[in-house]
């Protein structure tokens, strides 16, 4: 079993756990990649799961107090500030994926009801904040755990024969392009915490194996379900960010052993979609180096314009997410685009479009 952390930094994280609890190639007729050679395959719609890095909105709907639906959320939305229950000051990466396939700017939450399967068509977000592989992970926070996101996907596609027919239907499944982002709530949230009780059941690598065939299963689920070509994104860099700076006061900077359990899962996560794709030659995955792609913008920053890489716009920016990031702070920057992180766990606007814009890079290499 693996050694717990110090009793001390456990009490302060579970803490901070219950204060914070207070408190994403290829549009229809897409334009082709310069670099690319042949003709890409039309992608219709959009389709996203995972937690809150791709969430559009899908917390609003249910019982759970972790949610962004307030500003300043959503200050630096185009058209005017919007708290679209994103956990940004503007879009997430699935979002503007959308937009650079000729797809609409913003991918909808299917849980709100201000959109209907006409516009799910296009695209669609089943991802919920919080929420992990693990099911006992989406528990701590009551969140959409990721075999109901599965669920919602039967649901959508349903909906969708009913909408376009059978055979367009098929067609917009298949040929969609899918955006998965999960994991890092397992480790922050629940196995580092504490509060599931699997530190006890299992070692932190006995503990990425179960993740990792928890994705296995995902993946397969959806593959039977119509997907043919998914983005799958990798862990970052964990302990790089601003909250378990925070908690790493005493030693200072990213906490590394959480960066090697992050390293640890990303190479078990490759070596496991190989094997699924081996075994599903209809299947096509794309791996995200997230780990690499945050790193790079950590380690040289003016690269993108950024000032800031260890703190969050919002508030102090060193522990606030959620109800603690709200627009009663007098500390929020005034600029967001100076900052990688917008809270103490996500990006900005301004990165995400950055991490849309490595993942459409991909696309083009791997997916068309």
């Amino acid at each position: 079993m693996a050694s717990p952390r110090g009793a001390h930094r456990r009490a302060s994280v579970a803490a901070l756990l219950l204060a914070l609890s207070c408190c994403f190639c290829c549009r229809a007729g897409a334009r082709a990649d310069p670099s690319s050679s042949g003709e890409p395959k039309a992608v219709p719609a959009v389709i996203v799961f995972g937690d809150s890095t791709v969430d559009t909105g899908n917390n609003n709907g249910i019982g759970t107090i972790l949610k962004s639906d307030f500003p300043p959320y959503g200050r630096d939305m185009a058209g005017g500030a919007k708290p679209t229950g994103r956990f940004c000051n503007g879009r997430l990466p699935p979002d503007f994926i959308s937009e650079a396939l000729g797809l609409p700017p913003l991918v909808p939450a299917y849980l709100d009801p201000a959109y209907g399967i006409q516009d799910f068509a296009q695209g669609v977000c089943f991802a919920s904040a919080g929420t992990g592989l693990d099911n006992k992970t989406a528990g701590v926070l009551s969140v959409i755990p990721l075999w109901k996101e599965v669920e919602y996907f039967k649901e959508y596609k349903r909906r969708l024969r009913r909408h376009v027919g059978r055979a367009t239907a098929r067609r917009i499944v298949s040929d969609a392009l899918y955006v998965v982002s999960i994991g890092t709530n397992d480790f922050l949230e629940n196995y580092f915490l504490l509060v599931t009780g699997r530190f006890a059941e299992f070692t932190v690598g006995e503990f990425e194996d179960f993740l990792v065939a928890q994705a296995e299963w995902f993946l397969g689920q959806i593959h039977a379900l119509g997907a043919r070509r998914v983005t799958f994104a990798g862990l970052s860099p964990i302990g790089c960010l601003p909250l378990e700076r925070t908690l790493n006061a005493l030693r200072g900077g990213c906490v590394e052993e959480y960066n090697q359990v992050a390293r640890d899962y990303n190479a078990k996560v490759l070596d496991m979609l190989r094997r699924v794709m081996a075994a599903r030659p209809g299947l096509k995955v794309a791996y995200i180096d997230v780990y690499k792609n945050m790193l790079d913008l950590i380690t040289n920053p003016s690269t993108l314009g950024l000032e800031n890489v260890e703190e969050g716009c919002c508030a102090t920016g060193k522990v606030e997410m959620s109800y603690l990031c709200n627009d009663k702070s007098p500390h929020t920057c005034q600029d967001a685009d100076k900052y990688f992180f917008w809270d103490s766990f996500h990006p900005t606007q301004k990165v995400n479009q950055f991490f849309a814009k490595k993942t459409l890079d991909l696309c083009y290499q791997e997916l068309l």
